[in-house]
């Protein structure tokens, strides 16, 4: 499973094989939700966001519109970072990039 990540080197202690970009890294920080998406989708990765408020929204609109939407994990900043991890680690073990497509959840699973 791909994921794009903020601050989750911790989830690279416990998994070094994660595949994790920082949308801080690539040539789209700072853009626009539905640039990221696209993005995400385009790259086959599946987004880890603390973009709670207006996130969802662009991501509901791809997939109402048929377009590529390889998932949205969204975590509340509020939330441990051991829970994150162990969460992302649960999702990681479980699941295949495919199940995620068109689907947008939050944590605590």
């Amino acid at each position: 499973m791909k994921t794009s990540m903020g601050k989750w080197c911790a989830l690279l202690h416990h998994d070094p094989n994660v595949d994790i970009v920082r949308v801080q890294d690539t040539e789209i920080y700072q853009a626009d939700d539905p640039v990221v998406l696209e993005w995400a989708a385009k790259h086959r990765y599946i987004l880890l966001t603390h973009d709670i408020d207006t996130m969802v929204g662009f991501a509901n609109e791809r997939i109402t519109a048929e377009l590529p939407m390889t998932g949205v994990i969204l975590i509340r900043q509020s939330l441990p970072i051991g829970k994150v991890v162990e969460d992302l680690l649960t999702v990681l073990g479980a699941s295949d990039a495919e199940d995620w497509v068109n689907v947008v959840t939050y944590l605590p699973l």
